[in-house]
This record gives structure tokens, sequence and C-alpha cells, in this order.
């Protein structure tokens, strides 16, 4: 036999029925007195679906775990979950980031493939034959195969990074292809069989290969070892091209001369069509006005080495005045907002402006829904402020970019009374770690309260007059309205009331205490005792507080305390145990992110802050900071280490000089292409600009490989030999540079979604890859000569000293 009683009341009902006490023998029901009803645990919590009251569930997946794989999960699992609610729940998906993220590797997946189109489309026009086609154009699909290979066994994902390391490759694997088929093709032209020719050619330009391939990683491996978030982020990037350039040497020195002997003929080189021919005499003319040209310069050695050293000068000028930013702001169709309202409003108030806000919103043309929050809770920390998460329309679907959409809505909430609304695009690149008004904060910190909110008035006043910044604000909100219950201990003591009483009363009224549980099969109530403000409320409610004295009467609390209304910090923020307030802003349009530092450090001078105030920029502004300080250091390390290489393999300390001169005409093209596109030069245009310097060396490498073969082999003076390895080399320069510049040219033109991630890269590489192509192929071989004079000047002056050429 089981005993078992009624122990446990099950239902508000019976609480309303619940005795508790008598008066004139009559029972006093605890429904006579109070409101006894079934609601929401937190009455001072709130969420809205669109304009629906709503339970808001944030999914989000494991480090490690892929995010496309989770969603797909999420979804199949979703029917089964939902069967089990009751039928007037409706489970909706507000926000699925992973929609974003396929459109966006779709795109880049279609720019991967039009730069492989490119490419091989440009080999064809320079080799105008299809076997001589087919061999390098092999080299991309084995050398991206490889590269997932190796991804996979690295544990990386496909992602917007590694995907455009993989498109800007493209570019990259076909021009050791290209140096070794062209120069295998000019000896089949020259009568050799096919085997033999490849032999002697790939013999011939191995040791250029291995030169392009090292000194082009040697320029990766300082984005390697950089440091925070940043070098984690472009880690994946740096080794999937590193892996993919690697690779394509690999196939240039094994299989490329293998397929030339097998697949070539003086035959198949030598049959042209209309089309073949055209572009032969085209060439040719090219190449005689280069020969032309380059005789002159060489004649006027002095001019070409001043326009070469203005365009290091040009260089760091434009470094100096390029508007400097972090990470490109990004369209990937979420804005998160927060709706600030006076600080002495209620939860009732804000819900009420929510609604308002809400309804002006979703009129929006671009909106597709929206989720708001109103309450306190770890991210939202003061009652008088509302979140807000607006999810616009796919891209393809709307007419306005995200900023556009920003600066509509936040016109058509401007005229809600009482309200300011701060929006900011959300991003796929982020290092925040706090919730924030705007996208940029720094931190004012102070040893007291009192010279907090003596300085931060005045920092924020003189902050908002500044035209480089917009949106400033302040999470310091001194005026809220503040309840000081005053005790007069003397009257309470001979009453019989203590001061925990005191406390007990007021937590049971305004606390929300909680004094039992109901427990059944599924679930757990709460039941919590709380004071009914409605008919009374304000101040007014504190008066109806009754105590219950010695003599077990009961007095209002108004007669033993004076109930005063004053003014008291919302919240205080603390870091390192210190109070602190963060200020947050935007940067306007027509400004960068540098702008807005420097501007916000010579405020802090002209203010002349006291040593016990100190500021700290937060977030991406901090990383924005880091970044930039190391930024000239990346670039310096990724020379060194390609003049380490360059040494090592010329065994020359002058050689990787004259090879090294080519980088400033990239830094100036890709600088002079941001400027012209209304780019600011951020971590994205600086890994184009590292690429870069890998990049335009390629030129030289193949001159001085070849002019240095000439003079040894041929006995030729170093005039002859750098004007004809010129000649020579310049077909291959010219096409390798074209591919490289076609493999880059999707991203610069990329309008997809997560464009905004991927243009700057394209831009830098393009323009860099433009100005250099045209100023190396002059400048290099003047330079060249000219340390081989200084060369034999330093032999001569020092006839022990022998320079290991």
């Amino acid at each position: 036999m089981t005993l078992s009683a009624n122990d446990q009341m099950q239902s508000a009902d019976e609480y309303r029925r619940l005795i508790i006490a008598y008066q004139n023998g009559a029972p006093v029901r605890l429904g006579d007195v109070a409101t006894v009803e079934q609601g929401a645990e937190n009455s001072w919590l709130g969420a809205w679906a669109n304009q629906a009251p709503a339970i808001v569930m944030n999914v989000q997946r494991q480090p490690g775990a892929n995010i496309i794989a989770t969603a797909d999960s999420i979804r199949q699992m979703l029917p089964q979950l939902t069967e089990s609610l009751p039928k007037s729940v409706k489970v909706t998906v507000l926000s699925d980031r992973t929609t974003n993220i396929r459109a966006s590797v779709r795109d880049t997946q279609f720019e991967l493939m039009l730069a492989i189109a490119l490419v091989v489309m440009i080999i064809y026009l320079f080799l105008r034959n299809i076997p001589a086609t087919i061999i390098p154009g092999v080299a991309v699909p084995l050398s991206l195969i490889g590269t997932f290979a190796v991804m996979v066994f690295l544990d990386f994902s496909i992602n917007n990074l590694t995907l455009m390391a993989l498109t800007i490759a493209t570019g990259f694997v076909v021009d050791d292809a290209i140096v070794v088929i062209e120069n295998i093709s000019r000896y089949i032209e020259k009568g050799e069989k096919p085997l033999a020719a490849a032999l002697k050619g790939a013999g011939e330009i191995g040791f250029t290969i291995i030169s392009l391939t090292f000194s082009l990683i040697a320029v990766l491996i300082p984005l390697l070892f950089m440091g925070d978030i940043v070098g984690r982020l472009f880690r994946e990037f740096a080794v999937t091209l590193a892996v993919a350039i690697l690779i394509s040497a690999v196939v240039s020195l094994t299989l490329t001369p293998m397929m030339c002997a097998r697949m070539l003929s003086q035959q198949s080189l030598r049959k042209q069509n209309r089309f073949s021919r055209a572009c032969e005499r085209m060439f040719d003319r090219v190449i005689a006005s280069y020969g032309r040209g380059l005789a002159k310069v060489l004649n006027h050695p002095w001019l070409t080495l001043s326009v070469a050293f203005a365009t290091l000068l040009l260089s760091v000028m434009l470094w100096i005045v390029i508007p400097k930013g972090f990470f490109p702001v990004q369209d990937n169709g979420i804005i998160q907002g927060t709706l600030q309202a006076p600080q002495s409003s209620s939860y009732a108030s804000m819900a009420q402006r929510q609604r308002q806000v809400a309804e002006r919103i979703l009129q929006d043309p671009a909106v597709q829904s929206l989720t708001t929050f109103v309450g306190v809770d770890g991210a939202n920390p003061t009652l008088n402020s509302a979140r807000l998460q607006i999810n616009l329309k796919p891209l393809d679907a709307r007419d306005d970019r995200v900023q556009q959409v920003i600066s509509r809505l936040q016109t058509a909430v401007a005229t809600i009374p009482g309200v300011a609304l701060y929006l900011q695009p959300t991003q796929d690149l982020t290092i925040d770690t706090q919730v924030s008004r705007t996208q940029y904060q720094f931190t004012l910190q102070a040893t007291t309260l009192d010279a907090l909110s003596h300085w931060v008035p005045k920092l924020q006043n003189a902050l908002q007059s500044l035209p480089q910044l917009s949106e400033v604000s302040s999470d310091w909100q001194d005026r809220g309205l503040a309840a000081w219950v005053n005790v007069d201990r003397d009257s309470a003591s001979r009453l019989g009331i203590s001061m925990a009483d005191v406390d007990n009363a007021l937590y049971n009224a305004f606390g929300q205490r909680l004094i039992s549980t109901i427990y059944t099969q599924a679930n757990q109530y709460r039941v919590v005792l709380e004071h009914n403000t409605a008919s009374t409320p304000g101040l007014a409610a504190l008066e109806t507080i009754r105590l219950t004295s010695r003599d077990g009467g009961t007095v209002p609390l108004s007669a033993i305390a004076r109930i005063e209304q004053r003014f008291a910090p919302l919240s205080i923020n603390h870091l390192d145990q210190f109070p602190v307030t963060t200020f947050s802003f935007n940067v306007p349009e027509g400004y960068s992110l540098g702008d807005a530092v420097q501007v916000i450090l010579d405020t802090e001078k002209t203010l002349a802050l006291p040593a016990d105030i100190t500021t700290q920029f937060q977030g991406s502004t901090l990383a924005f900071q880091a970044a930039l300080g190391s930024t000239v250091w990346l670039i310096v390390a990724a020379v060194v280490a390609m003049y380490i290489v360059l040494g090592v393999l010329y065994e020359s300390f002058i050689h990787p000089i004259t090879i090294l001169s080519t980088l400033p005409t990239a830094g100036v093209g890709a600088l002079l292409a941001l400027i012209i596109a209304g780019s600011e030069l951020d971590i994205i245009a600086i890994i184009g600009i590292i690429l870069l310097i890998g990049i335009v060396k390629k030129n030289a490498i193949m001159m001085i490989d070849f002019a240095l073969a000439a003079e040894r082999e041929q006995g030729m003076s170093p005039r002859d030999a750098i004007f004809q390895a010129c000649l020579l080399r310049f077909r291959p320069i010219l096409m390798t540079t074209l591919a490289a510049l076609l493999g880059a040219l999707p991203l610069m033109l990329s309008t997809g979604v997560g464009a905004e991630l991927r243009r700057p890269l394209g831009i830098a590489m393009v323009g860099g890859l433009l100005v250099s192509q045209v100023l190396t192929l002059f400048t290099t071989p003047v330079i060249y000569l000219l340390f081989d004079r200084l060369s034999l000047y330093v032999k001569s002056r020092f006839p022990h000293h022998k320079e290991e050429a």
C-alpha cells in the first residue's frame, strides 16, 4: 500500500482558495486579499517577433562545428520538436545566417570558376595552340585538388578566406607552368625534338621556378606569425595559398615537361590560322616597340633611376595620406540595433516605445522580419534600453545596400519622441566581445565616480562636435530615478520594528520573492510574491507598505520613514575594479577609422585629462590600433624574408636588391587603385599588398636569371645580356602578369554577398600589377646595370673582395 497526501498545490486556483486567516469566524482566503494568476515568471522581460509576443531562442554552434551542417540538422529536427507543442504555438525561423554564408560561398565559387576561365583564355591568346593551352591549364585543377586534400588533412573549412586564397591562387599556379612551356616551346620552334626540348627547357628554367616559388612563399611566412585575432583569421588564408603555390611548382617541374614532350611538336606549334597570325604580328610589334623603348631607357639610366626613386617617395606619401580602416563593412543582411529612452523609463513605457519603433521598421520594403527585446539581462544592462535584430530580405530581392537601409530606418524612427535608435550591420569578421550601440568603442576609466561624472560629459560634448565621428554616445547614465527610504531608527525601535523587518517588507513587495514551487511531471512553476503597483503607482506604492509592530498591529512605512526621490546611476560598470564608462561611435561617410582614432587622441590632449583618468580603445578599434602599428613591420618582415631566400638562392647580396627594387612600383599601383576606387587601406588590402611583394619580383627574377646565364655561358656583356633577357622573357612576363591580374579581377569586380570583404584584395592586386608591369620592364634592367657597375667599382677598389653572383 502506498501512502500519499495532497501536500502540494498544483494550480493558481488552489492558491486562490487557500485560507490564510479567519475574520469573525469566516475564512479569509488568499484570493480575497490578493490577485492570484498564472503569468510570466519575470514580468520585466519581454521579447517580440515582428509585433507578436514571443520566446526568442538563439542557437550557436560549438567551436569547430560546421555551421552549415549544424543549421541543416536543426531544420531537420524542427518538425519533430514542434509536434509536441500546442497548436497555438508557432515555431518560426526568424534569422538564419547560413543563408548569407551559402550565398557568399556560391558567389566566391563563381568568381573562382571565372578566374580559371579568364586565365585559360589568356594562355590560349598567347600560345594560340590547343595542346599548349591544355598543358598549363591542367596545373590549375591539379593544384586546387591537391590543396583541397591538404585542407582536409589540416581540418580547414571552405569559407570566404580560403576561397579567396584559391581564387588568387588560380592566377599564381599557372605562372610556373607558363614559364616552363614557353621556354620549351621556344626550343621546339628552333627545330629541336620535343623530348630534348623538354629536358633542356625545363632544366634551364628550373632554378627560376624554384626562385619564383620559394620567394613567393617567403612573403606569406609573416602572415603565419601575425598575432591576435587577425593572425588567427588569416592563417588559413596564408597556408592555403602557400600549399597551392608549392603544388603548382611540383606540377610545373614534373608533369608539365612530360606533357610538353608528348603533346607538342613543330607542326602543332607552327600550325596557325588567321587569328593566330594576327596575334603573332601584334606581339612582334609590341616586342619590337618594347626593344626600342628599352634601348632608349638604357641610354638614359639616371633619368630612369630618378623615376624609380620618385616611385619610392610617392609610395611613402600615398601610404601616409590614404585613409586607413580595419575590416570592410559587410552587407550580410542583418542589422543589430539599440533603442535608447530617457533614464526614468519604465518597462511598460519601453514596451510601448518598442511597439511604435517596430511598426515603423516593418513598413520598410527591405525588412523581412524583426526581433526586439526589452528588459534587463546580461546583454541589456538597463531598463531604458531595448535590443533589436532586423533581418533584411536577400540582397537580390532588395534595391538598397545595408547602409542605405540603416539611414532610411533612422530617418523613419527619428520622429518618435523620446527614443534614440542606434543601428549597425552585423559582420562575419568581428572581434568585439560586448554588445554595443555602434561599431567602435573606447573606454574612460577613473579612480572615483565623481571624477568619472565630471569628465564624461566634457569628453562626450567635445567628441559630438567632431565631423569625423557620428552617433557618439556613452553608457554613463546618472539621472535614473531612485527612491530613498530614510528610516527613523528611534521611532522604529519604539514600535519594535527592526531594519531587517523593513528590508523584508520591501523585498516582499518589490523583489519578486520566490515563496514556493509547483512541480508537475513535465515542468516546474515558481510561485512569486509581489506588490500590486497598478492601483498606487510611483512613490505612493511605498506608503501603502504595512509593517507589523511589537503589539501585533500594523503601521504604514511612512510612519517610521521619510521617502525621497533622488537621481542615481542606472548602472556602474567596472574594469579592473575601477569605474569605467564606454563611449560608442561610428565613422561617417567620407572619413576612415584612422581619422576617427586620431581626432579622439587629439581631443584627449586638448582637454588635458588628469593622470587619474585613463582611456583605451576597445574591440575592433583596439585591434585596428595594434594592426596599424604592426603593418609596417609585417611588410618589412615579408621583404626581409624574401631577401634572405633570394640571397641563399643566388648566393649574392646584390642581385636580391635588384629584384626587390620592383616593390615600390607595386605599392604605388595598389595605393592609387584603392584611392581611385574610394576604398580604405584595411587589413584585406594590406594582405593584397603583401601578396604583390611576392608577385611583382618575378619579372626581375626571369630577367636576371637569363642575363646571368648569358653572361656566364655566352660571354655577353652585362648590357647585351640584360637587353636580350628582357626581349626573350617579355612574352612569359606578360603572360604571367596577366594571369595573376585576371585571377584577381573577379574579386575586384565582385558585387554579390560578401563582396565587400573580397573587393579590396582584388583592387590592390590589379592596381599593383598594372603599374608594376609597365615600370619594372624598364627600371629593372637599369638597376641591374647600376649594381653591376657598382660591383666592378668595389672589386677595383678592394681587389680581395669577391662578389659572389
